[in-house]
């Protein structure tokens, strides 16, 4: 009887343990977390083949290094900077990311926008993610020499302020080595606007030492 007894008791502490150490494992599997990329046609793989665009290799990136964040690409071509102001809280509540990548204001440059609106734009879209708790890099862009000096100087600088007053890391040029290159024409598009393929491997390498700081 008491041997029947202990063996039952066995049994039970058994079954005890395997569900702790099934829940101890379902409490410690973690949902992966959120990146969101709001851009414009840089970001959105314009005039290339889906998967090759800078923000797609950085998914692969995460994926190679093992690291626990999924990639939302919410970027749209031709997108300004009020357009991503406007979309911006939908995405936030519907995805609830633990960070977000702002590569907008070429748009509102071609478009001959004042510098005040884009500033006005990110740094409103800046604080909307902060108040989702969610850290911001803000992806900077320069505008070709034909459109003045200061405006030329005045809208490089937009993005450092923009970054030092709300305090987000900042890519300062995200065409570095592809707009500036020796021959710039040779990886860009016919429109001379959007980088082919082979120019989003450059592109990624530099947002990815800024990026990969704040992961």
């Amino acid at each position: 009887m008491n041997t029947v007894l202990r063996r039952r008791d066995f049994n039970r502490l058994a079954v005890s343990l395997l569900a702790l150490g099934l829940s101890a494992n379902v409490s410690g599997t973690s949902k992966p977390n959120t990146l969101l990329v709001v851009g414009d046609s840089l970001s959105a793989e314009y005039g290339i083949a889906r998967g090759t665009g800078w923000v797609a290799l950085l998914d692969k990136q995460l994926a190679q290094d093992k690291r626990p964040w999924q990639v939302v690409n919410a970027s749209v071509s031709g997108d300004t900077t009020a357009g991503g102001l406007a979309r911006l809280p939908k995405l936030l509540q519907q995805h609830q990311p633990k960070l977000v990548v702002i590569e907008l204001g070429g748009n509102d440059a071609l478009r001959g926008f004042p510098l005040k609106t884009t500033e006005n734009n990110l740094t409103q879209m800046v604080a909307a993610c902060r108040r989702a708790k969610a850290a911001v890099l803000l992806i900077g862009m320069q505008v070709p020499p034909n459109y003045g000096q200061e405006y030329v100087q005045e809208f490089s600088r937009m993005f450092v302020r923009i970054s030092q007053q709300q305090r987000t890391q900042l890519v300062p040029f995200l065409l570095k080595g592809v707009a500036d290159a020796p021959d710039p024409t040779a990886l860009f598009q016919p429109d001379r606007i959007h980088p082919k393929a082979q120019a989003h491997p450059i592109i990624l390498s530099n947002v990815w030492p800024v990026l990969k700081s704040m992961l």
